[in-house]
C-alpha cells in the first residue's frame, strides 16, 4: 500500500511525496533526513494523505499535484483533501481514498 502525502512546511509552503509509511516518512522530514527540500522548509503539519494502492498511482498523483497545481489550489486541496479529483480530473479514473488525520 502507498500513500501521497501533502505536509504544510515553515513560510507556508507545501511538500507532496509519497510513501509506504507516512509517519516514519514525517517523523524523517522532522528530523532533517527527509528531503533536501524539508531540510530548508522544516514541516509544521501533515497536510492531507491519500492512500493509492500501487506505487505507480502513488508516483501519479504525487507528480500531478507537484506539476498541476499552484500554491493556492494546494492550500484548497489541504483544508479539502477529498476535492483531489475534482480539482485535477485526470487523476478521476484511479482509485484514491482519503485518509484522515
Amino acid at each position: 500500500m502507498y500513500y501521497v502525502y501533502m505536509l504544510r512546511c515553515r513560510g507556508g509552503v507545501y511538500y507532496t511525496g509519497l510513501t509506504v509509511d507516512v509517519a516514519r516518512r514525517y517523523q524523517a522530514h522532522l528530523t532533517g533526513k527527509g528531503a533536501k527540500f524539508t531540510r530548508s522548509y522544516p514541516p509544521e503539519a501533515i497536510a492531507a494523505v491519500w492512500r493509492c494502492g500501487d506505487k505507480g498511482t502513488a508516483a501519479r498523483v504525487e507528480y500531478t499535484i507537484k506539476k498541476h497545481l499552484t500554491h493556492w489550489q494546494k492550500q484548497q486541496l489541504s483544508a479539502a483533501p477529498e476535492t483531489l479529483q475534482e480539482l485535477l480530473p485526470q487523476l478521476a479514473k484511479l482509485e484514491i481514498e482519503v485518509c484522515r488525520r
